[in-house]
């Protein structure tokens, strides 16, 4: 009897513990942090960090005469200095489990992001589910002032407009937390991160005249892909080339590319999935990679005359037109990473380890100096059409001049 009695005290002790809120924090107390970032100045971090204003971005309140966010920056030796620093201008302590976008400028990625993303990785308030990118010609700073329509928290801006580029437009990447540290500590795969730029008059821009006309002065862009070896930055990819690496990943959901016609104008075709397959071999003790990509599109719009689509061979030449452009592409890709960048952003290494494990440790610490710029890639692409509109014949052959 006692022992039912000492576990049922215990019980109720255990629960009445548990059901304390001790280290609750209200709303009203915190400062919510959208956006974040880091500069690099002259060995110290320079850390910005956008917060949203509830009361501006109600319906109630939207459009009045304070900005629907602020901007805080404050410097230090470490990250956690900057922050902590951060709290001599913020009312409020500011909370970054509600983060959507982490930039960081150039010279950050010049000079390494392994202790950024420790720190990220690290504090638990840091929910790993927010997108990285780098800022290119701009400052962390400069670019978190700048304010966008449609949306009016610019990190909110920024999210989704990653979402749906990298959706709809391949060029475009979005990378979380974990999946960059994943590529980082990867023995066969360098990561890449999304580029981005300001573009148009940076002054308007941090103003709210930038949103008051149809025509916006400054905007927020996506550009290119950031190439690092481990974790620093040592290039760029432009637009085509980063469509490229998309299309080598297989990750490509949605994009436009088109076939010349024989006379004048262009059939263009919307490319709606692709499926990549690497496979590695060893040929006469040297590594080679196989590039297999099965991609199907329509048909978007037809600029040529005379093209008769409702006959199969002229599907099956346009098919075989995609084939070879995209080959022919996707192998300059390949050869200007190799040449110029020299570090295995594709995943070459990693598939290589899976098939040939015994070979890879062998090649594993020459990968890049030495196995990667030589490495022979053969790429074999199977375009299909799978519509082609609802019309065969375009109305342009109609057309009298």
């Amino acid at each position: 009897m006692k022992r039912i009695l000492a576990l049922l005290l215990l019980h109720i002790v255990i629960t009445v513990l548990l059901s304390g809120c001790w280290n609750r924090r209200e709303l009203n107390e915190l400062a919510i942090a959208v956006a974040a970032g880091i500069d690099w100045l002259d060995g110290r971090y320079r850390l910005s960090v956008q917060v949203a204003i509830p009361g501006q971005v109600t319906p109630k309140r939207s459009g009045g005469p304070q900005a629907p966010a602020t901007l805080y920056t404050a410097e230090g030796d470490t990250i956690f200095e900057a922050a902590r620093r951060m709290t001599q201008i913020s009312p409020r302590k500011i909370y970054f489990s509600h983060l959507r976008m982490f930039l960081m400028d150039e010279a950050m990625a010049r000079e390494g992001i392994a202790k950024v993303l420790d720190l990220l990785s690290r504090d638990h308030e840091f929910r790993p589910d927010f997108y990285l990118a780098i800022t290119k010609g701009a400052t962390v700073e400069e670019t978190l002032k700048i304010m966008t329509p449609m949306e009016t928290i610019p990190a909110n801006k920024l999210y989704d407009s990653l979402q749906i580029s990298e959706k709809v437009w391949s060029p475009s990447l979005a990378v979380t937390l974990d999946e960059l540290i994943n590529d980082i500590t990867s023995s066969g795969k360098h990561p890449v991160l999304t580029g981005l730029v300001i573009t148009g008059n940076r002054e308007i821009g941090k103003t709210k005249k930038n949103v008051e006309n149809i025509q916006t002065p400054s905007q927020l862009k996506y550009s290119g892909l950031a190439v690092f070896k481990n974790d620093k930055l040592i290039g760029w990819l432009n637009e085509k080339d980063s469509r490229g690496y998309r299309f080598i990943m297989g990750d490509v959901k949605s994009s436009v590319g088109f076939v010349p016609c024989r006379n004048d104008g262009k059939v263009v075709v919307e490319t709606l999935r692709t499926d990549a397959k690497l496979k590695g071999r060893i040929v006469q003790s040297r590594p080679q990679m196989n590039i297999k990509l099965n991609i199907e599109g329509n048909i978007g719009s037809v600029e040529c005359s005379g093209l008769d689509l409702s006959q199969p061979e002229t599907v099956r030449e346009l098919e075989e037109e995609m084939e070879e452009r995209l080959t022919r592409f996707l192998e300059s890709v390949i050869d200007k990473v190799q040449t110029e960048l020299k570090v295995d952003i594709f995943g070459f290494g990693e598939t290589l380890h899976r098939s040939h494990p015994k070979q890879w440790k062998e090649m594993q610490d020459a990968w890049n100096d030495r196995y990667f710029p030589n490495l022979k890639t053969h790429v074999q692409v199977d375009y299909k059409i799978r519509r082609i509109g609802t019309t065969n014949d375009s109305f342009l052959n109609d057309l009298k001049e």
